[in-house]
């Protein structure tokens, strides 16, 4: 944030303006945009092009200014800044506390805002902490500290993937070919998961979707969901076929392989969603995140279904 700025009375005509904001100029520094205020309250922003070019002197500058989109404050989080510029693009940022103008952020600290925060949000998507620093420069006893808290949680959630299939074992034995299939299904799974929580969590970032758009992410995502199942169902219905696996096992893969991507179209997009509800940063829904948790209900579908066609109690 820069304390610096260039700010006008409001009860200033323009040429009483035009002659102020000029004694303010130096050679190193000329402001793009000029703060109107009364006192130290923030009123509205004027283009300097704009007051510069103006040719009637008498007019007061409140005629000329145009309101402020939105206010930033010394306690917001970087977060906040880059999500409301998403929504509402704006070249010149106001900080503003008790209702005084304390500073401003220009386009280079917006950008570089922007910039870091969508860095930090693309290594939480790889389940693994922000770097404060360049990489190079980031020590191997550093990556492991911002990667090990990540991996070591991973490790314990797909552990129940294991409990799962002890549980199922009578399954598996039933019919061993259903287990040619698993590293199939469960990373189809993980993979659609992946491609909707990737899209939505950078929608949200620029503020195109929000909680009240639940129902309607619900519908596309579902709906976009079906036709990737029809898709996968053939491709895994041809795959069984090839094989040389019996009808039954093949009938199961397919149905399985539909169900999953529609479970998993679901859970990909209430998760980042709730996440933001509660305050959470989405990006935390990583990639491995996701893959892990539908793992575990994905062999649970796949082995459920089994379970009906082949009649295995």
């Amino acid at each position: 944030m820069s304390s610096d700025v260039t700010g006008l009375p409001d009860h200033l005509t323009v040429s009483q303006a035009q002659a102020t904001f000029k004694r303010q100029l130096s050679d190193s520094v000329v402001a793009a945009s000029i703060f109107i205020v009364s006192g130290e309250k923030l009123r509205g922003i004027l283009s300097a092009s704009k007051l510069l070019q103006e040719r009637d002197g008498n007019k007061s500058i409140t005629q000329l200014m145009s309101g402020i989109l939105f206010q930033a404050k010394p306690s917001d989080t970087r977060q906040d800044i880059a999500q409301r510029v998403a929504e509402q693009p704006q070249r010149l940022i106001p900080v503003v506390e008790n209702d005084r103008l304390v500073g401003c952020l220009g386009e280079r600290e917006i950008a570089r805002l922007r910039a870091a925060e969508i860095t930090e949000d693309a290594q939480r998507q790889g389940a693994t902490q922000p770097l404060e620093i360049p990489y190079l420069e980031t020590t191997p006893f550093t990556l492991w500290k911002k990667r090990a808290v990540w991996l070591l949680f991973l490790f314990v959630a797909q552990a129940y993937t294991s409990s799962v299939i002890e549980h199922y074992e009578h399954a598996l034995e039933s019919a061993i070919a259903l287990a040619f299939f698993i590293p199939l299904l469960i990373g189809t799974g993980g993979n659609s998961g992946t491609q909707i929580t990737s899209t939505l969590v950078r929608a949200m970032a620029l503020g195109e979707v929000r909680l009240r758009d639940l129902g309607k992410i619900i519908r596309k995502e579902i709906s976009t969901a079906m036709l990737i199942a029809l898709t996968l169902g053939c491709a895994g219905y041809a795959r069984a076929w090839m094989m040389g696996i019996g009808p039954d096992i093949t009938v199961i893969v397919s149905i399985t392989l539909v169900c999953i991507t529609l479970w998993s179209s679901v859970i990909s997009s209430v998760t980042p969603m709730v996440l933001k509800r509660l305050g959470i940063d989405p990006a935390v829904v990583s990639a491995p995140f996701i893959s892990t948790l539908i793992d575990g209900t994905g062999l649970i579908i796949y082995f459920n279904i089994a379970q009906y066609f082949l009649g295995i109690p």
